[in-house]
């Protein structure tokens, strides 16, 4: 703005200074001259490439690939994949990134072709792929999520045929493997049919794809109705819908269920995709969605039947989003396992029970619960940072086994297979 007005001020001088006398024309000032740096864009086009690039104080600015970006000159020093820096074979950094001069910006920058070369004061060069500076940037990760998924209720979920995998086929293909963490990562839950109704095969079965996380309930288990342990799933009530271990820092990441016999009435499981009620809070309330997400309560589990003693505190909100694109990984969620409230300073606490309720009026929505009947040879594997589950009341002898699985495991083998996780 200032830079027009100066222009139209000069030439209103020349105009004033032509009276009657011919003076000799003044030269034009070189404004740009007086315009800091930071503005100068270099501009790259092509049939193949758009690309424009300005050098500010304190950070670097691209525009590419309809993103624009900004890097802060200590970050693209640090994050250089040069032979010194980075070492390629481990995957590892080999730059000591406490030596690096907080201070330092680049002596020159040059674009050629699709990689951008930064030398730097000692002479060092680093050089970075304009597609992988995409990728990698802040602004780039903001429009990606970390794990694609389906959200649905139960006629979305019935709709959507979602087909099991056979056991051998999961066992001995990563064929069929693929297909089920496929079906696993879209929805939360997968089945595997034709299952040995026997803990060892159910075992075998966990191991395919993780390492069994063995918790104070052990590393297999039995589910019975004997109250053996001083938790309300060991009887024959029907219970609410929740997420298991929520009184672990880390709740557990997948669950197993294999029904193994059932001499009764009653007993269905039901499950709740956690993200589909959630994206409805965040739809109608997104202000009790963003309270949700950020009060921490504390969940607790006493124990003290037997010779199982424990007393377990999980602290964390009963949202877990991450802070960068607002992509909801985890629902804490949990009633009877809640603790006392002293983590909420009273002006908060009634505004988070009312989104408390707004989310649980969603969760037990009739349209949003879908009823499975589990039976032996049909294992069930459940995402607990995602999928709620609960069961109706039964009669009869009912027996279950199961376990736990890490989740940094599940999602590795998925990887492995070519899956986005």
């Amino acid at each position: 703005m200032w830079y027009h007005r100066l222009s139209h001020l000069h030439s209103r001088l020349q105009d004033l200074l032509k009276g009657g006398v011919i003076y000799p024309a003044l030269p034009q000032p070189n404004f740009k001259s007086l315009l800091p740096l930071a503005v100068h864009w270099h501009h790259t086009a092509s049939k193949s490439l758009t690309c424009a690039w300005q050098q500010h104080e304190d950070h670097f600015e691209l525009k590419y690939a309809n993103t624009v970006m900004r890097f802060d000159y200590v970050w693209l020093r640090d994050h250089c994949r040069s032979a010194s820096c980075y070492n390629s074979k481990t995957h590892q950094r080999s730059l000591d990134t406490a030596s690096v001069d907080l201070c330092i910006k680049p002596k020159t920058i040059r674009l050629d072709e699709t990689t951008l070369f930064f030398t730097w004061p000692d002479g060092h060069v680093t050089k970075y792929d304009l597609n992988w500076l995409v990728k990698n940037s802040y602004e780039g990760q903001k429009q990606k999520v970390i794990q694609p998924r389906i959200l649905w209720n139960a006629e979305i979920y019935q709709q959507a045929q979602v087909p099991s995998v056979d056991c051998q086929s999961f066992l001995e293909t990563n064929e069929g493997l693929k297909k089920f963490l496929q079906n696993f990562l879209l929805y939360g839950i997968a089945f595997v049919e034709n299952v040995p109704p026997t803990q060892e095969h159910t075992e075998k079965l966990a191991e395919r794809i993780s390492l069994i996380r063995e918790t104070i309930y052990g590393r297999m288990w039995y589910f019975t109705s004997d109250f053996s342990r001083g938790d309300t799933a060991y009887t024959k009530l029907a219970l609410d819908r929740h997420t298991d271990t929520t009184y672990f820092q880390e709740p557990c990441g997948i669950q197993v269920f294999h029904c193994l016999k059932h001499e009764g009435t009653g007993g269905r499981t039901l499950l709740v995709d956690g993200f589909y009620a959630a994206e409805q809070v965040l739809q109608k309330a997104p202000e009790e969605f963003e309270l949700l997400s950020k009060v921490p309560l504390k969940h607790e589990y006493i124990e003290d039947v037997g010779e199982c003693h424990n007393h377990m505190i999980g602290i964390g909100p009963v949202l877990n989003i991450y802070p960068w694109n607002k992509e909801l990984y985890l629902i804490r969620y949990n009633n009877y396992d809640r603790a006392v409230i002293n983590t909420v300073p009273y002006d908060v606490v009634h505004r988070w029970y009312t989104a408390h309720r707004t989310l649980t009026i969603e969760l037990r929505r009739p349209e949003n619960e879908f009823w499975v009947k589990l039976k032996p040879g049909r294992v069930l594997f459940i995402d607990n940072w995602r999928v709620l589950h609960g069961r109706e009341c039964f009669t009869g002898y009912r027996q279950l086994c199961g376990c736990y699985l890490t989740r940094d495991d599940v999602l590795n083998t998925a990887r492995l297979l070519g899956l986005q996780a």
